[in-house]
């Protein structure tokens, strides 16, 4: 969960080359739907839910027997939220919680509480609640505390039929194995995952990559293994792990590399959550988008090792990382998510979506509770977040093929920091339909998009756009409404799409 301070080389990294024009000037896109890029895999729109402050237990757990309704303990109402986002799967149980956990103390009807654990929440209930919000399993084994043996028998408790520990499952009410589509082999080793030296990481994750069977493996799902990455812009893991999987041997593989990114402003995270202004608004993008240049850093040497790509960059945590709530326990990493947020989750899909060759998985922290979370719950209470919105508007985009945009995307300058006056991305689903997404950085001015539409035939684009009375708007439990979509539409003729979009806005239009 924690992110050491990056390279000053990468902090300059824009999303696009960029020219200074006037604030007012219309942004001029190109879109050529002849020319489709890659496949934006689902998987960049993953989730994390980790054992940490309320994420679990009141985010999503909240017992068989609550007044708070419920499904086997798990709550209805973010069920449902989390299902119309689709989302495609959610890694458990951390995070660093996962370098401390032991699975045997979270299943059968006796649980063993650990220290600030109650284990209510385990295996099974974990494997209930993605399959209630319809999510594949991302499982993080115990590499930094556990051992090899340990972590396989949990595999075997979770995917074999109803012999060895399967039978313990099927004992436990689950007599069909579980599909894991994800194994995760540790977690931040270089620090909290045991403060391992890459090349010590390496032969630990090779036992643990051969030792670990999936025995439920499906024709069109095989799982993929991920192995920790780097730590920040430091090369090392990456070319540790790369260079042992280029010379792997048949006993172990890997399908993907992690790599760990929070915006935070500078460490330690230190930005608020509520009442900032322009300035905070700026630094916090300007440091959100360093991970355009960091994705770029590690790729190049992935690319060396695996010019194929065929194993992916998984950045399986990012988002904000803010200064805790005040009032909040400062362990629980409690913080508001604002119209700031929502800017960073766009500019972060975008960047995903632009690096389509590589990035195949990504997973916001978190999904409750949680730093950048989707969804805040007091009690009975629930609301949605800003990058909730954000993610829930970006659907179209899951499995959709990457359509290149050109543009300029101008500058918008503030205090002394300059970023990119606006972002944009587009791509065609499988349907053929054309979806674009624009963001308006500036939350100054307006912005007024004229995009022509090459190759494309439509009439009418119509979608919705996310913005705010105040980049630090956020929503409460009083005023849950406060930042929340808006249907707009765009006017399209002689191959020309024009929309004006508020500032620090995020708009996503459908072709027809």
């Amino acid at each position: 969960m924690r992110l050491l301070s990056s390279a000053a080389a990468i902090a300059a990294a824009l999303i696009l080359p960029v020219a200074t024009h006037a604030a007012d000037a219309p942004v001029q896109l190109t879109l050529d739907a002849s020319k489709p890029g890659t496949v934006i895999d689902r998987n960049i729109f993953g989730q994390f839910a980790e054992h940490l402050g309320s994420g679990i237990y009141g985010g999503i757990w909240v017992g068989r027997d609550s007044t708070i309704p419920n499904t086997r303990g798990i709550r209805k109402d973010v069920v449902v939220a989390l299902k119309a986002l689709k989302v495609p799967n959610v890694r458990w149980p951390g995070g660093c919680f996962a370098d401390q956990y032991n699975w045997r103390r979270g299943v059968g009807p006796e649980r063993k509480p650990a220290v600030g654990e109650p284990n209510t929440f385990g295996t099974d209930e974990f494997m209930d609640f993605a399959h209630q919000i319809g999510a594949d399993a991302f499982v993080s084994v115990n590499l930094g505390s556990g051992t090899a043996m340990e972590a396989a028998e949990w595999f075997e408790y979770m995917t074999s039929p109803t012999e060895g520990l399967g039978a313990e499952r099927a004992k436990n009410g689950h007599p069909e194995p579980y599909k894991v589509a994800v194994l995760g082999l540790g977690n931040e080793s270089w620090d909290c995952g045991g403060s391992m030296s890459a090349d010590f990481y390496v032969n630990e994750m090779k036992r643990f990559s051969h030792f670990v069977h999936n025995f439920n493996p499906t024709a069109n799902q095989p799982m993929k293994r991920v192995a920790v990455g780097p730590n920040g812009d430091d090369p090392s893991y990456t070319e540790a792990v790369m260079k042992a999987w280029s010379a792997r041997s048949f006993s172990w593989n890997i399908e993907g590399l992690s790599l760990h990114f929070y915006a935070t402003g500078g460490w330690p995270p230190h930005l608020s959550d509520t009442g900032f202004g322009e300035k905070d608004y700026a630094v916090l993008l300007k440091d959100s988008i360093r991970l355009d240049g960091m994705i770029k850093t590690h790729s190049a040497i992935m690319d060396k090792y695996d010019p194929e790509k065929k194993v992916a960059l998984v950045v399986d945590e990012w988002g904000s990382w803010l200064a805790p709530t005040p009032g909040s326990n400062p362990g629980a990493l409690a913080q508001q998510n604002s119209q700031r947020d929502a800017m960073v989750a766009a500019l972060g899909l975008n960047i995903f979506a632009r690096h389509a060759d590589r990035v195949r998985m990504a997973n916001i922290a978190q999904m409750v509770n949680v730093l950048q979370a989707m969804i805040l719950t007091d009690k009975d209470k629930m609301l949605l977040t800003p990058t909730y919105h954000v993610f829930h508007m970006y659907v179209p985009f899951q499995d959709a093929t990457f359509v290149p945009l050109t543009f300029d995307a101008g500058t918008y300058t503030t205090n002394g920091v300059t970023l990119p006056r606006v972002d944009a991305i587009a791509a065609k689903d499988k349907a053929g339909k054309i979806w674009i997404a624009v963001t308006n950085i500036d939350p100054k001015s307006p912005a007024t998009f004229h995009v022509s539409l090459a190759g494309v035939k439509a009439k009418t684009a119509s979608g919705q756009t996310l913005s705010a009375p105040k980049v630090d708007s956020v929503n409460t439990f009083a005023a849950p409404n406060t930042v929340a979509p808006k249907a707009v539409s765009a006017k399209v003729a002689d191959g020309k799409m024009t929309i004006t979009v508020a500032p620090a806005s995020v708009t996503v239009l459908g072709l027809e």
